[in-house]
Order: C-alpha cells, then structure tokens, then sequence
C-alpha cells in the first residue's frame, strides 16, 4: 500500500511540475502571438530595432520584460495594451520588446537585475537617455513605478532626442564602464547552460537567462575565486530612500517627502522639488537616480539641481562612509542564493518590539534579535533544518556578532567574511532557552 501511495505522489508531483512549466510556455507564446499580432512592437530582436531606428531617426523604446514574473504585470499589461495615454508618446519610438537577457549586450543595458520589468530609451547612436523601473519590495511596486510617471519619463526622452545636440554630452555618464562579460551567457555560471538565443521552438522558459541571473552570475564571478563581494555588486542600485529621499512615482524626479536628520535632509532637499539633473544626468525616473547612486563611490559628493518654486537651486548630497549598506537585500531575488550559503536557506525577518521586551531589548538597543521565518526543505536550501534549527527560533548571536540587527546585515558579513565549509556558531532563543548551535557556510 505505502509502495503503492509513494508512486502515485511522486507521478503527482511529476505532473504538477509538468503542467507548471507548460503554463509558463504558454504565458511566453501567448505573449508572442500577441504582440505580434498587432504589428505595434519588434518582438525579442533589438538589431532589428536599431535599424529601423537609424534609417527614421526616431528614438528607441526598448523593454525588458521577464513575461513568468507577476511583478509589474499590470503596468506592463498597460504598455502592451498601447494605454491611450502613452499611446501618442510611444508611435514616436521604434519599440522593442525583449522577453530574455540571452545575448544582451551588457556595454549598454546596464540596470537593476532584480527587476523583472526595465525600460530603456535611447537615440539611434545608442546613447542612453533615460532608465525606467525601479522596485524596493517583492511585490509592491506602485510605491516606485506608475503608469503616469513612465508618461512623463518618456515625454522627457522625446524631449531629450529633440534636443540631442545640445545635450548629448550630459548624457554621457548614463552608459557605464566595461563590463564584466560582454553577455550573459559568457559568465562562468552560465556558460555552457545557455545559448545567445533563447529556444523559440521547445523549451523556451529553460533555455531563457532571467535578469536576476545576471546578477547572481556577477557575484558567482567574485566567489568562485574566494574574492570578497565589492558594495557595488552586494548591494548594487541603492533606493534614494536610503538618503531620506522619497520620490513621488507619479513623477519623473519629484520629491514627495524628505526624512528628518537623512542624508537628503542635510543636503536641504525639500518635499515638492523637482530634481533636474544629478551629477550633472538629466533625469527621467528614480531609476536614473539610481544609476547615478549606483557609481558613487563609498564616500562621496553630489551634485544635484533642483527646481524650487520655479527657482533652480544647485545641492550637495555629502555621502558618508557605508551609506550603501543601509540599503535592503532581503526583497531581492539574489537574496535566496545568499540565504543558501550564509543561512542554510533560513529567511530571517526582525523581532517584533513584543519579542525583544521579553528579552530585555527595546527596539533601539544594538543588539541583535531576528526570527526564523522560514526553513528551506530541499537541498542545500534544507541546510538550516538539518542542523536543528526551527521556524520561530530567535538568532541572539552569529559566529559572536550580536549587531548585526537586519537579515541584510548578516547576509552581508556571512557572505564577504566566512568560507565555505566553515562551522558557524549561532545562538538562538527557543521556549525561552538559549541554545548553541551551528550552520554551515556553504558555497
């Protein structure tokens, strides 16, 4: 009978995941048949884009969209839809749709990897003039994005390529440095895996590099040669947020509310100001904000000018040492991979002021105290269960670090501080005992 019970659950399970990868096919075809159908979008040829580009001089409207992702399906959903308020705007662009990052010249899409939704708009010459798309939680993403603020982001592009000129050489810091591989599937961990073309005809979810890959493939690159995480690659895009800057998304550049004693509050940003250029960048969208937070060094300077009242103000964002570490890893994607090395695929979440009272801890107190929220069960993601820890412990301490208050923080120093194959002493609080334990850094 269990024999019995065994492989119906496992044929169960089988086609489960069977009928799961044929809905995620069916989500990319039907995407395709749509888009193409209508005759409106280049579909997932960006050469294609360029010519056409070229020979008519109109800017390009490229969007990077990772079609299994519910993340932003509805202003993505919006934008195919041809919304009738960007549908003027956009019949000025040749527009490309790209479902995959195979291939991608990473020279010039440069972005935030952890979005499964990016808009890139660019002259003909491959100049870049403006980024869009901008997350800082798993799912909710209309604090960071709206319908109305790609509007604007996009009539600022159209501004921009009608003066081209003129501005051309203030646009030259939105294209980055030379990067690591010239494409995706050149890296290390993806090569081999993957082609530079998807597979159109079968297989196509398997054979397509996501955008969150590009990124665990960039920190792979480091931690296969035991190299230490650059700030810039661990917490890569930081949100303005982190400076106290919190923008209106219904806006290109439009300071909606400015935290007291923050780094913008110093700086003498004020709520109801926009921000027209940032290191001398004109902007389009906090994304483009984030480019430039992106190549600022770990302590820095800059310069940012702002219409206030309809006076233009010049300010300086003075950047302290570690500013870029106030940032948050834990909505991210390329967190899970960290959780498996640093965690054993725990997910921590912090105490609620109940949990620390009870201990001792008032909310401003230094030392640590993060919940369990969640074991891995399978493979190395199952590391954290096998070695006895359990949903609700309380992480009091990590290989003697008791200040270490964000899962963001321990993933930080687990990851760039221990090797692989290190036993790591934890203490957590379990039905009100201490108990020493220990989690394997794994690779």
């Amino acid at each position: 009978m269990w024999k019995c019970f065994a492989v119906t659950a496992a044929l169960l399970v089988q086609f489960t995941s069977v009928s799961f990868a044929q809905t995620r096919e069916e989500k990319v075809k039907q995407d395709r048949a749509h888009v193409e159908s209508t005759g409106y979008w280049i579909y997932n040829d960006l050469e294609q884009g360029f010519q056409e580009a070229t020979k008519s001089n109109k800017p390009l409207l490229v969007v990077l969209r990772c079609i299994p992702c519910e993340e932003c399906v509805k202003l993505d959903e919006q934008l195919m839809e041809q919304d009738q308020s960007l549908k003027p705007l956009m019949d000025q662009f040749v527009r490309v749709r790209l479902i995959s990052t195979n291939g991608l010249d990473l020279s010039l899409f440069q972005f935030d990897y952890d979005q499964s939704f990016a808009v890139f708009m660019l002259n003909p010459d491959r100049t870049i003039y403006g980024r869009f798309g901008t997350r800082s939680h798993r799912t909710m993403w209309s604090e960071d994005v709206s319908i109305t603020g790609l509007r604007k982001a996009i009539a600022g592009a159209l501004e921009l390529h009608k003066n081209y000129e003129s501005v051309k050489a203030s646009l030259a810091g939105k294209r980055g440095t030379k990067p690591l591989v010239a494409s995706p599937e050149k890296f290390p961990l993806l090569a081999g895996k993957y082609n530079s073309r998807i597979n159109e005809k079968q297989n196509i979810v398997k054979s397509c590099i996501h955008c969150h890959q590009i990124g665990d493939a960039q920190r792979d690159y480091y931690l296969r040669d035991q190299k230490p995480l650059p700030d810039q690659i661990l917490f890569s895009y930081p949100h303005p947020k982190i400076l106290g800057l919190i923008l209106d998304p219904q806006e290109k550049a439009t300071v909606q509310k400015v935290a007291a004693g923050s780094i913008a509050a110093q700086a003498g940003f004020k709520p109801g100001e926009h921000i027209i250029t940032l290191e001398g960048q004109p902007l389009l969208s906090i994304a483009d904000i984030q480019w430039v937070l992106q190549h600022a060094k770990q302590t820095d300077q800059l310069a940012a000018r702002v219409n206030r009242g309809g006076q233009e103000l010049d300010l300086t964002i003075d950047l302290p040492k570690g500013w870029r570490r106030k940032d948050d890893l834990s909505w991210r994607v390329s967190s899970w991979p960290l959780r498996r090395m640093v965690l054993g695929g725990a997910v921590l979440e912090e105490a609620t002021r109940e949990e620390r009272k009870q201990i001792g801890l008032t909310m401003a107190s230094p030392d640590m105290t993060l919940r369990i929220k969640h074991l891995g069960q399978y493979g190395a993601h199952a590391a954290a269960k096998k070695a006895g820890f359990r949903k609700g412990d309380l992480i009091l301490s990590y290989n003697g670090r008791k200040d270490l208050k964000r899962e963001t923080d321990l993933l930080a120093y687990g990851v760039n501080e221990l090797k692989p194959g290190e036993s790591v002493p934890v203490t957590v609080l379990r039905d009100g005992k201490q108990l020493e334990m220990y989690l394997p850094r794994q690779e």
